[in-house]
């Protein structure tokens, strides 16, 4: 049996570690697991070429990426800017900015992993444009980009995109990882990324994916199951400064983890995927180390990790497996996507 706290160094918080509780008995309904065949093209697909979207625009017969700004956009640059005044201590203040939507491929039945290397490639330069545009905006702070995947994380749509939210404000995550980022390098001289870089490939069982310019690995804090983080190895505060070359390798390194990801239970492997970058406010970030994370809701084909006492009530994580075996589940699949047979 394992107990065990594991330090989270850019969240700056204990992770319990009892990976003896996976295989406990579960009598609750089980996630839909279940793989259902998509069509390459769906005439109700709101974000398919050609089709109309709810605001009444009509998509383009796009055929790489397409980018357009969300209809249901949850900061808006006509968001109010005065607003009541809040009763007692409580504060509010405006939410405005941008938010986008980037579809990866015209293709509906693809997914981010069934995509080449080139085309992932194609897609982190799009990223990069998005970053550099909507960051040299005044009113805007932060550029989050992000994808959900699979129905057990809430996504209205299966055609494969992602998100971008710039907004006049900076997640509470991202705040929290750079004032430790910050800490490290003040008391070290050091850069925390690096130092977590070093203990990973040290230790060597939760490494996953090494290339030239990037790495992807699941880290000793991880909280979920099949936490992972892929990065650049050198130091670059957002993905914006990332050359050619260092993309061509993270997108690399992404693509091989997602395919091990859908192979290790021969199915859509569902997800939550966030670029953690520098904000866009003309502040020194020269500590940060831009990179991806990827938290996967499952811990079974069909059960999820849910969020209970300890999670959402108390403000801890408690992880029912060790990281360093569900790297190993990882490095003994294929990295050749079992689909690849079927196209």
């Amino acid at each position: 049996m394992t107990w065990e706290q594991r330090w989270h160094p850019l969240r700056r918080e204990w992770v319990v570690v009892a990976a003896h509780r996976q295989n406990r008995p579960w009598n609750t309904e089980r996630v839909e697991a279940t793989e259902r065949r998509a069509p390459e093209y769906a005439s109700d697909c709101y974000l398919c070429p050609r089709n109309p979207r709810v605001s009444g625009a009509r998509n383009p017969d796009y055929t790489g990426v397409f980018v357009f700004d969300n209809d249901h956009p949850c900061v808006g640059s006509s968001a109010p800017l005065v607003l009541p005044e809040p009763p007692g201590i409580y504060q509010s203040r405006p939410a405005t900015g941008i938010a986008r939507v980037v579809c990866y491929t015209p293709r509906h039945d693809l997914s981010l992993a069934e995509l080449s290397v080139a085309e992932v490639a194609a897609l982190m330069a799009v990223w990069q444009e998005q970053y550099l545009e909507l960051g040299a905006r005044s009113e805007v702070e932060h550029v989050l980009v992000f994808e959900n995947r699979g129905e057990v994380v809430g996504v209205s749509n299966p055609h494969p995109h992602c998100q971008v939210y710039a907004t006049n404000f900076v997640f509470k995550s991202m705040e929290i990882e750079l004032e430790a980022e910050r800490a490290h390098r003040q008391q070290t001289g050091r850069l925390l990324f690096q130092d977590i870089l070093a203990a990973e490939r040290a230790d060597g069982r939760r490494w996953l994916v090494e290339n030239d310019g990037a790495v992807a690995f699941l880290p000793y804090f991880a909280r979920y199951a099949y936490d992972a983080i892929v990065a650049p190895k050198g130091t670059h505060p957002s993905i914006a400064s990332l050359s050619r070359s260092e993309l061509g390798d993270l997108a690399a390194a992404l693509h091989e983890l997602l395919v091990r990801f859908d192979n290790l239970w021969q199915m859509p492997f569902p997800y939550i995927l966030a670029l953690h970058q520098a904000p866009t406010d003309g502040r020194d970030y020269s500590h940060h180390h831009f990179h991806i994370q990827i938290h996967p809701p499952l811990r079974k084909p069909s059960l999820l990790k849910y969020l209970a006492g300890p999670e959402v009530g108390a403000g801890g994580f408690i992880s029912d497996t060790a990281p360093e075996d569900k790297a190993a589940e990882l490095r003994a699949v294929s990295s050749v996507h079992y689909k690849s047979s079927q196209r």
